[in-house]
C-alpha cells in the first residue's frame, strides 16, 4: 500500500480509501450478510487499507463499528457524513450534532476522524457556514470530531459551484468530490487552490457504469457529439477510450480509471467500492500501479477536459 498526508491535517492515510456506499456498501448491497461484510472490511485493512469512508445514509457505519477492535481504532482514519435535510427541510444544528452522536454510537467510538456535511447543494451553503459550522466547531472542541469537511451533490452541481464557494472560507478541511475521466472539472476548478490551501481531497465517482456498463460510453460520447459539446476529432465512435488499452497501457477501463485518478496532482485519496473478495484486490491493484501513459493522460485532457457532469450516476437505490 502506498501513504500519503490528508492535506494539511496531518492524517497518515491509504491512497486507497474504502467507501462504505454505493450499489455495493461493503457487499450490503448485493446481499452480503454483516458478518461478510466485516470480514472484507478486515480483509481490506490486512491489505493496507486504513481510509474509511462511510454515511448515515449509506447503512454501513455498524459494519465498521463491529470490523474494528478500540486498541485499533488509532491505526484507521474513519470519516463519516451526516445529511442536512429531513423531509425536504433543512435540519437544526442540534439535528445535527444528534446525528453525529448517533454516528459515534453506532461507529462504537468516541470521535471520528472526518465530519463531512453530505451532499451540499450550493444553495445551502450559506446555512451550513452560518449555522452548522459554529455548532460543529465545539464538537471538533470536545475532542468528538478532528476535522470537519463538505461532499459535494455532484449529479446536481456539476460546475462545482459549492465547493468552489467554500473555499473562500477556513472552516473545511477535507473535500470529497468527484473526479473521472470524462469529468475533469476539478483539475481547473479546485485542484490548483486545495493544494495551495491544504486541503484534503477524497475523489468518489472514480469509476461507475459509463466505464463498464456495455454500450453506455459508446451512446453517451455519440450523443455528445450529436450535442455539440465534444468534437468528434480524434475519437473513435465505436471505441472511444480503446487507446488506453493499447501496449503499455491500462489493463481495462477500470484499470484506466483509477490510475487516471490516482495520479492527478491534487488527488489524495481515491475511494472504491466493492462487494466481493476478487474486486476489492483488482480495485486496490489498479490504484497501486503506475501512471498511465504520459500521452494517453494528455490526449484524455485534450479530448475531454472541457466537459461537465458526464457520467455522475448516483447509486441504483437513491435514483
Amino acid at each position: 500500500m502506498d501513504y500519503t498526508t490528508l492535506g494539511s491535517t496531518g492524517l497518515r492515510v491509504s491512497v486507497a480509501g474504502l467507501g462504505c456506499g454505493g450499489n455495493s456498501r461493503i457487499g450490503l448491497g448485493a446481499g452480503l450478510s454483516d458478518a461478510e461484510s466485516v470480514a472484507l472490511v478486515r480483509e481490506a485493512y490486512d491489505l493496507g487499507v486504513t481510509f474509511f469512508d462511510t454515511a448515515e445514509a449509506y447503512g454501513t457505519e455498524h459494519i465498521l463499528g463491529q470490523a474494528f477492535a478500540p486498541y485499533e481504532r488509532g491505526k484507521v482514519v474513519i470519516s463519516t457524513k451526516s445529511q442536512i435535510r429531513r423531509g425536504g427541510e433543512l435540519i437544526s444544528a442540534a439535528d445535527l450534532i444528534a446525528n453525529l452522536d448517533a454516528s459515534l454510537a453506532r461507529l462504537k467510538t468516541d470521535h471520528v476522524d472526518v465530519f463531512l456535511l453530505h451532499g451540499v447543494p450550493p444553495a445551502d451553503y450559506e446555512h451550513c457556514l452560518a449555522v452548522y459550522a459554529p455548532a460543529l466547531r465545539r464538537e471538533v472542541e470536545k475532542g468528538k470530531v478532528r476535522f470537519l469537511g463538505l461532499s459535494e451533490t455532484s449529479p446536481r452541481d456539476p460546475e462545482q459551484k459549492m465547493l468552489q464557494r467554500a473555499l473562500k472560507d477556513g472552516v473545511w478541511r477535507v473535500y470529497m468530490l468527484a473526479y473521472h475521466m470524462l469529468n475533469q472539472g476539478a483539475r481547473r476548478n479546485l485542484f490548483p487552490a486545495t493544494k495551495a490551501k491544504g486541503i484534503g481531497t477524497l475523489l468518489m465517482f472514480v469509476v461507475r457504469n459509463i466505464f463498464s456498463r456495455p454500450g453506455l460510453l459508446q451512446e453517451t460520447v455519440a450523443k455528445l457529439i450529436a450535442d455539440g459539446k465534444l468534437s468528434g476529432n480524434g475519437i473513435d465512435a465505436k471505441d472511444p477510450l480503446g487507446f488506453l488499452l493499447e501496449k503499455h497501457g491500462a489493463e481495462n477501463l477500470t484499470d484506466a480509471a483509477y490510475r487516471f485518478a490516482r495520479h492527478e496532482a491534487g488527488t489524495d485519496v481515491v475511494l472504491f467500492g466493492t462487494g466481493s473478495r476478487a474486486h476489492l484486490r483488482a480495485n486496490i491493484a489498479s490504484i497501486l500501479r503506475p501512471p498511465l501513459p504520459a500521452a494517453d493522460v494528455q490526449k484524455l485532457y485534450d479530448l475531454f477536459g472541457a466537459l461537465r457532469g458526464v457520467g455522475l450516476d448516483l447509486p441504483d437505490r437513491v435514483k
